[in-house]
Parts: structure tokens; sequence; C-alpha cells
């Protein structure tokens, strides 16, 4: 990276050229122009152009930067955001279709998400991607833009949610072999990481070198971590971000996850955030705080001028219950993510709501009033950030609209109570195609690609013959 000060001279009058301010920017410019400053500033050879698939996946390509600043028109074809996790594709039926010529969709570079990628050995940048038709109308059926369109419904009401996510996660030994179980790894004293480390400053310790690097890396990107802690789980961290616009903090879940991937890649292990990687441990959460706020005042409107509960924070809680079973796809979206949902876990399997307890599906944490919030802890660290924001959202939003009342507050343990969410991911499909509000929401073609995604996923897992089966199966029946 140039110096801190870099000049140049202006040719025949020996004046100094100040460096302008923006070229220093971690994160983000405000047009082609500065782009092109920035990234010649830096030195930057390539650039990844990445953009969200359905399970956040990121897709895109990579060129040259002089390439990137040329005007050169950017596509992908639309086959790639109707594509399973294994790479498969879904059958037509129930308002899917594939586009009969599967025609290109054209990639628009948000020049406020450009950055650096510190882990690369060239100099590189990426920057996300929206995507939008030939004529320029926006792809309903693609991550941001259904964080986008629930946004808007906000919006229309002069509303604007404000979310502070925390990802959870896991590191496990390398594993090629994908029919051995994972392993917690050997952290710095020689030895295999054990459970019971909730919060432990020692276990955080035995990652030092590796967490180093997710704070540079995460630096070097303009990337702000609120807090890491170690997690109940062996070899679990959590990692807590500030709070913030849905669309900016769902673009920074997006890259703190390839991040820290990148991180433990370098330290020879494996970063995951299945739901529940490893038998007997906990499972792993993203759980979202969420408030809303009047954009003509900047009040929170959860709170009334008396500094009381609002009726529009109990009727969000209330629209949180009715539908988030019915949205819970979006939050739990593959067979793993309903080994984490399981009474007894520090998990929820209810939609029941309370003060600072954290066996409910939705907690309201101790705050001043100006900071109240319903923090949703049903998301497991699997779902794509914009899906299980926009849904949560969504279910919240429907709330505020039809005066949803919630139940009464649970001041007891609620999580060994009877489950009242979908046990699998067909049943929480069925129910998600068949919220009318949520599809009034989320967009048809959302849900109809996203439904039809799902099932296929169901599918292939279903060709795959489990230890159980053989175990208790093979010489029994």
């Amino acid at each position: 990276m140039p110096p801190e000060k870099k000049e140049a001279r202006s040719a025949g009058r020996g004046t100094r050229v100040r460096t302008p301010a923006f070229v220093k920017n971690l994160r983000g410019v405000k047009d082609w122009k500065e782009a092109q400053t920035w990234l010649e500033w830096r030195g930057i050879e390539d650039i990844e152009c990445i953009t969200p698939d359905q399970a956040g996946v990121a897709r895109g390509k990579m060129m040259p930067s002089k390439k990137f600043t040329s005007n050169t028109s950017l596509a992908l074809p639309s086959a790639v955001f109707m594509t399973t996790i294994t790479g498969g594709y879904p059958e037509n039926g129930n308002g899917f279709a594939y586009p009969e010529d599967d025609g290109d969709l054209k990639l628009v570079p948000d020049l406020s998400t450009l950055s650096a990628v510190p882990w690369e050995s060239d100099p590189t940048a990426h920057v996300i991607c929206d995507l939008v038709h030939q004529d320029g109308r926006n792809v309903e059926f693609t991550p941001r833009n259904v964080l986008r369109r629930v946004l808007a419904a906000y919006d229309r009401r002069g509303l604007k949610p404000v979310v502070a996510p925390e990802i959870e996660f896991y590191l496990v030994r390398k594993n090629p072999d994908p029919d051995y179980p994972l392993t917690p790894p050997v952290g710095r004293s020689g030895r295999p990481i054990g459970g019971g480390q909730g919060y432990s400053i020692a276990g955080v310790n035995e990652f030092d070198e590796l967490i180093d690097d997710i704070y540079h890396f995460s630096e070097g990107q303009g990337l702000e971590i609120d807090t890491l802690i170690h997690e109940e789980g062996a070899g679990q961290l959590e990692i807590n971000l500030r709070h913030g616009d849905p669309v900016e903090l769902a673009d920074q879940v997006f890259i703190f996850k390839r991040t820290i991937r990148e991180a433990a890649l370098k330290h020879e292990t494996y970063a995951t955030f299945m739901a529940k990687p490893i038998q007997g441990q906990p499972g792993s959460a993203m759980h979202i705080h969420q408030s809303i706020v009047d954009k003509k005042t900047g009040r929170n409107i959860f709170t009334s001028e008396d500094g009381g509960e609002s009726d529009a924070f109990l009727h969000f809680i209330g629209g949180m219950q009715q539908h988030m079973p019915n949205a819970l796809v979006m939050m739990a979206p593959y067979v793993n993510s309903y080994r984490r949902l399981t009474q007894a876990a520090s998990a929820p399997v209810n939609t029941k709501w309370g003060y600072d307890n954290r066996t409910t599906a939705f907690r309201i944490p101790r705050s001043d009033p100006a900071a109240r919030r319903v923090e949703n802890r049903v998301p497991s660290s699997d779902a794509n950030p914009y899906l299980a924001l926009a849904g949560s959202l969504a279910c919240g939003l429907i709330g505020i609209i039809n005066g949803t009342k919630p139940d009464q507050p649970v001041g007891t343990s609620a999580n060994e109570d009877e489950i009242d969410l979908p046990r699998g991911l067909l049943e929480a499909v069925e129910r998600f195609e068949g919220d009318t509000s949520l599809r009034d929401i989320l967009g048809d073609a959302f849900v109809s690609t996203y439904a039809a995604i799902k099932k296929a996923e169901f599918e292939t897992f279903m060709e795959v013959i489990s230890p159980w089966e053989r175990e208790f199966l093979l010489l029994n029946v």
C-alpha cells in the first residue's frame, strides 16, 4: 500500500498535489471516478465482483482493475441464482419455472462496498454487486433485492429498521473426508479444545494468532467488530457487530464469513457456520437485534413518549410470534439446521417472548428506553444474512400493519416446552409457501424460487444413507 502521505508534484511548477482524502477510505467510494483513483493509489491489480446467491455463497467474476473501470458490462446467467447448495437445480412447478432462454442478469457494482482483499498475495479488491434485468428492473428473487424490498415496505410507512447481528461459528480440524465426524481443533496449548468454555478468555487465547488475523483482515476492509467471545461449544466463537442499516450489516456478515474462513485456512483450520457441526455440542446461531426508527423524528418507535413500551413494540412481537414459524426456512435453511432446534438445548423451540430470557425465541434485552429492541434468537448461522434479516423484519412489519397482539411474556424456562416451530425442512417449506402475508412482502418470484430450491436440497439429502441407519437398521429390521 502506498505511504500515508503520498504526494505528487505537478509538472513544471514543483507544487505539491494533496492526496484526496477518499483514497484512504478502507471501504467504499462515491462514484467511478473516485473508484479509479482509489484503485490506482493502492496499486490494485484484480477486482472480485461478487454477489450472494440463495445460500449466501459469493458468486461473480474476477477481472483486471483497468477493465473494471472501463465501463465493462458484467453479467451472470440467471440460473446461478436458482442453484441448490449441492450445485443442482430444482424441478419446475408450484409457481417456479426456469426462464426459457436462461438469459443473463446484469451485475451492477455497489461502489460503497469496494474494499481491499487483505488475504490475497497480489493486490486485490472486491465489490458487492446488485442484480438487474437487461432493461434495468431489479431481479426480485436475489437475496440483496429481497431485503431491499422489505426495507421499501418499511420506507413507505416512514420507518427504518436498525439491526445488529451476532454470528456464532466453530473452528474445527481440517477434515478432507466428509465421512468422518468433525473434531475440535488443537489450540496453542497443544491439546484439543474442550466444551464448556463460555466467555472464557483462556479459550479465546488458545487461538490468539488466528483471531489476530481475523481482526487484521477485518480492519483492512473497514469492517467493525464490536466484541468477540468464546461460546459454550468446543472451539465455538461469536462475533458481535455494531448496529446499523440492514443492507450494510448483511453485507458485513456476508464478507465476515469469507474473512473468517480465510483466516482459519491460513492456520490450517476450518471455520464452519453449520448450524450443528459436532454431535453433542451446542448449535451455532445468528441472533438478530432489531429496532425501528421513525424517519422524520429519528425516534425509536418501540418506545412511547413517556419511556414505556409502545403499541408498535408489542405488535412487532405479535407479528414475529405469528409468522416466524412460516418464515423459519429463511432462518433455518438446511436439514442440519433443525438439529440445532431441539428441546433443552441453547436454542429456541417456541415462539415465546420474555424480558432478558434466553430460553425464548424473542428476547427483550435490558436497555434504556431509547435502545429498546427485540432479539430474534431463532436464526442459525448457516442462514443467508440477507434472507434472515428480510424474513425477520417482514414478520415484525406484518404485526405492526395488522396490530397483532402478542402472548404474555414468559419469565421461566421455555425451551423444554412443546415445540411449536416446524420440525423439519419440508414442513417449513410448506408453511412458507402458504403464508400469503409473507408472500406479499417478499414477492412471488422469491417465494417460489426459494421453496423449489429447498425441496430439491431435501431430495438430495434423502439419497444419503446415514451412520444411524447402518447402526440400528442393518441387522435389526
